[in-house]
């Protein structure tokens, strides 16, 4: 899903900087972790964990870093990247760092409001994806901030509001809110954003509370059938490539035999500039020491970023990104 920062034209552009980098074996996405101190309190993530003076760890600019990867796709994630007060000078320095490229930032909208929104949005943010679950008060108890969903859904209407069209919602998909995913949808459309599912995983702290994989396969399967059913009769709301989706009943099932592209595909790079090949790894080196990773044999996870790095390029992929 582009931005309304680009045209039609620039998806071959985009095309082929993605056959470039293929083609040199260079990660096509690179997810910059600003931060991994967090405010809320994400009972499978122990982000919030983290000690505030960490924050005298973290890079000032990842410009360098960007410019020796020159990704297609930038992610500047965390912990919570909104913390940091000088992300707006991060960002700019990323942009002006890579020539053709797409700009994400992953929050949990708890400190998002229409004028940082069109601040980051000027230092070249192209696309806002706000952490939801659910709809209802359960997310606001699962991220530990009260008042969360009713401010992500004002913030959003503000920003639309204001002009900024690259909205999404990253949903992950748990054994508890399998209800919630086709009304997440069509709230998303209503609101003129779009979604984007990822399975739930145990990996970050062992907590299997929300796991999908003892006896959810079934349900999940219904539920991916809609999903699939109202994204092909509408695309541009849910942002997944319809193989992601298509395979997860395959995940869960202990189906998938594919090795793990992660490391090859993308790659992410702590506060501190050293490299892992996912969210969910130890790091293995700095930035400025990196080695090209191989395929590794992991089953952990099935996170979205794992999922399209192993989908085909489809002729519905590209209707995706067009609408």
């Amino acid at each position: 899903m582009l931005s309304s920062k680009y045209k039609p034209y620039h998806v071959p552009l985009f095309l082929g900087k993605y056959a470039w980098l293929t083609m040199r074996r260079r990660p096509v996405l690179v997810h910059f972790e600003v931060t991994m101190r967090c405010n809320a309190r994400c009972g499978f993530c122990d982000y919030w964990k983290t000690p505030a003076d960490e924050k005298n760890n973290e890079l000032k600019s990842f410009a360098d870093a960007a410019r020796f990867f020159n990704p297609m796709v930038v992610t500047f994630t965390g912990g919570e990247p909104l913390l940091r007060r000088d992300l707006e000078d991060v960002v700019s320095s990323v942009r002006d760092a890579i020539s053709l490229k797409y700009v994400t930032v992953i929050t949990h909208g708890g400190m998002l409001n229409k004028e940082r929104a069109t601040s980051l949005w000027k230092a070249g943010i192209d696309q806002f994806s706000i952490s939801l679950d659910y709809l209802d008060g359960r997310h606001d108890v699962a991220r530990g901030i009260p008042g969360l969903t009713a401010k992500i859904m004002a913030t959003v209407s503000d920003m639309r509001a204001a002009g900024i069209h690259g909205i999404r919602f990253n949903s992950v998909i748990k054994n508890d809110n399998l209800d919630q995913l086709l009304p997440l949808v069509h709230r998303a459309a209503e609101l003129g954003a779009g979604v984007n599912f990822s399975v739930y995983t145990d990996f970050k702290n062992g907590n299997e509370r929300y796991l999908l994989q003892n006896g959810y396969a079934d349900d999940v399967e219904r539920v991916i059938r809609e999903l699939l059913a109202y994204k092909r009769k509408r695309r541009g709301i849910i942002t997944n490539s319809d193989y992601y989706l298509e395979q997860i009943p395959r995940f869960l099932r202990g189906e998938m035999k594919e090795p793990c592209q992660s490391g090859l595909r993308t790659i992410h790079v702590n506060p501190t500039g050293h490299v892992k090949r996912c969210p969910d790894f130890p790091t293995d080196f700095h930035w400025t020491e990196f080695k090209q990773y191989e395929k590794i044999d992991c089953d952990r996870c099935f996170y979205a970023c794992r999922g399209e790095a192993q989908a085909p390029l489809r002729l519905s992929r590209v209707r995706d990104v067009l609408a």
